[in-house]
């Protein structure tokens, strides 16, 4: 009788991300894709798509991990989301999988060219290693929410 509803999970895990850090992610994203890229010019291998990937990953990487990193922040909801969170963190880890997909599928579609199923595999590969590095990396911190309870 203690389960939840995949609906509640996915609240719990929104919660979680309200106190992300949004503007360091974006920054953080943002340096990436265009260091990525200036890389890939100088040595004649830019590929735009691939660059923006990365930076798109490694938002949804930075405001995942930023928003547990400190559980004891926020108001009452945000700080039992982040708890939870940090208790389940397969679960939470699937949220920032999903918006990396989201957002990514756009920029593999048109600057791709891969068409649509290419563009949502490549998508979904994107989705999938942030769920993994983030799942791990929340595993990782599952300490800190017994010191915050």
């Amino acid at each position: 009788m203690n389960e939840i509803s995949r609906r509640d999970e996915v609240s719990l895990s929104g919660a979680a991300l309200r106190g992300a850090p949004w503007k360091a992610a974006a920054i953080g994203g943002g340096v990436v894709s265009a260091t990525s890229f200036g890389l890939g010019l100088v040595t004649g291998g830019g590929d735009l798509s691939w660059a923006l990937g990365l930076g798109i990953s490694l938002f949804a990487l930075i405001a995942a991990i930023g928003s547990v990193a400190r559980p004891n922040e926020g108001d009452r909801v945000t700080r039992q989301a982040r708890l939870w969170s940090l208790q389940h963190p397969w679960k939470f880890s699937l949220l920032p999988a999903g918006i990396t997909a989201v957002l990514d599928y756009p920029v593999q579609l048109v600057l791709d060219g891969e068409g649509v199923f290419g563009a949502a595999v490549d998508s979904l590969w994107h989705g999938a290693l942030v769920y993994l590095i983030a799942g791990i990396l929340t595993v990782t911190m599952k300490g800190r929410a017994q010191s915050a309870r």
